[in-house]
């Protein structure tokens, strides 16, 4: 089953169980899929939903960031309920050894040998961990093994 058709299968119990946030944050999903698809004038792919949902996984987290400063712990909430939502339609989360791991064998793989091949390792490590990994973690760990010479010592 496609991703896509979880997501309509989600949207109808959603309905039938009355659930608004679940609802609406899923009807907002759906709805950011489908402009990603006029924009590129195609279907999307499951990693490219991934990546919508990744993307809006993100604003929430700005989001949140920014209530608490704000003190507005009921715009917290939702939030956070939102990005508990958005988290179960993607794969498991990869270690960070995981992405370690990947990211060492692709510059083996690419011949990458210093930070002006960032571009490079970082296009091959997303599309290989696909909604599996954050893309600040991931580029985080790709600049730091490639200006330290293919080492890497976890913080």
């Amino acid at each position: 089953m496609s991703l896509r058709e979880e997501l309509k299968g989600e949207l109808v119990k959603a309905t039938k169980s009355r659930d608004r946030t679940r609802l609406s944050t899923i009807r907002l999903l759906i709805s950011a899929i489908k402009n990603r698809e006029i924009d590129l004038k195609r279907e999307l792919r499951d990693e490219e939903v991934f990546q919508v949902i990744s993307s809006m996984i993100r604003q929430r987290r700005e989001s949140i960031e920014q209530f608490k400063l704000g003190n507005r712990q009921d715009l917290v909430d939702r939030e956070e309920e939102e990005l508990s939502i958005l988290s179960s339609f993607l794969p498991p989360q990869l270690s960070q050894d995981e992405v370690v791991d990947i990211v060492k064998e692709l510059i083996k793989d690419t011949g990458a040998s210093g930070m002006k091949d960032m571009g490079m390792v970082m296009k091959e490590a997303i599309s290989k961990v696909a909604g599996r990994a954050e893309g600040k973690m991931v580029s985080d760990i790709v600049r730091e093994i490639l200006s330290a010479g293919g080492k890497y010592e976890a913080r």
